[in-house]
């Protein structure tokens, strides 16, 4: 029997928090949050798309609909090790995720080769016709470290803390590691609040008082405006992006893992 979840339908909210106001929020949510059994662990995804990128650059548009794929993993995997490919799609405000869990091999055959996997889901096959519609390819590796809670009294309320967001566009297969350049400030903590319905009272109150807003942020939507793309013009290694530049100058030395 499948341990794990593999339907999502929940709100999503996201903030980018200082140190200080984690400090004080994580104060707050005492009473009302508490950690899951993972405590901090590593999050490694594969970003999939278009040779032009086109879905995410669909999506940095902010329509009614957009939807992506990726191959996610906890740690970083060996080659017989379970990951999860995820379908993930957003409409009207209300995020729908959807996935399969394979050892990675079974599932890059499947994303490279178009090898289906034994099981042969309804999910499986809304994966596949996702894969025939778009060709995607592994554009970027995305890691972090994370610390998620749930609500004492209603664990569908869950909360996510991620810090040193990195990404690499070279060696994109999970199992060479969960290195990479920042993405924003090692400092800052990106926060996502998930749950089914609307956030309760107590909730909305703490950020308020601690003055802690919802931004519009993805990971994978910031590497490809910082670091894939110049001018509004697809130019994945433009010469004119600082942060490109910088980026690329890491990659002769030290980058954090």
């Amino acid at each position: 029997m499948n341990q794990y979840q593999n339907v999502f339908k929940r709100y999503e909210k996201k903030y980018l928090l200082s140190q200080m106001q984690y400090a004080a929020l994580e104060a707050g949510l005492t009473p009302y949050m508490k950690q899951d059994q993972y405590g901090q662990h590593t999050i490694c995804n594969l970003y999939l798309d278009t040779d032009d990128y086109q879905l995410i650059r669909t999506s940095l548009e902010k329509p009614l609909y957009k939807e992506k794929i990726r191959v996610r993993s906890y740690g970083v995997p060996q080659q017989d090790d379970t990951v999860f490919l995820e379908l993930k799609k957003k409409y009207k405000g209300v995020v729908y995720k959807r996935r399969v869990s394979l050892p990675l091999t079974d599932a890059m055959r499947f994303l490279d080769n178009g090898v289906q996997p034994q099981e042969n889901s309804q999910i499986v096959k809304e994966i596949q016709w996702f894969l025939e519609n778009y060709q995607p390819k592994p554009k970027v590796f995305i890691g972090y470290d994370r610390t998620a809670l749930f609500g004492r009294e209603d664990a569908e309320l869950r909360m996510t803390f991620d810090r040193n967001l990195r990404w690499r566009d070279s060696f994109l297969d999970l199992s060479s590691g969960d290195y990479g350049s920042y993405i924003i400030k090692p400092e800052q903590i990106l926060l996502e609040i998930k749950a089914p319905g609307a956030m309760p009272l107590w909730l909305c109150h703490l950020l308020s008082e601690l003055e802690i807003y919802p931004v519009s942020f993805s990971k994978y939507g910031s590497c490809y405006k910082d670091f894939l793309a110049c001018s509004g013009t697809f130019l994945p290694h433009c010469s004119n992006s600082p942060k490109r530049e910088a980026y690329e100058k890491k990659l002769g030395g030290i980058i954090c893992a």
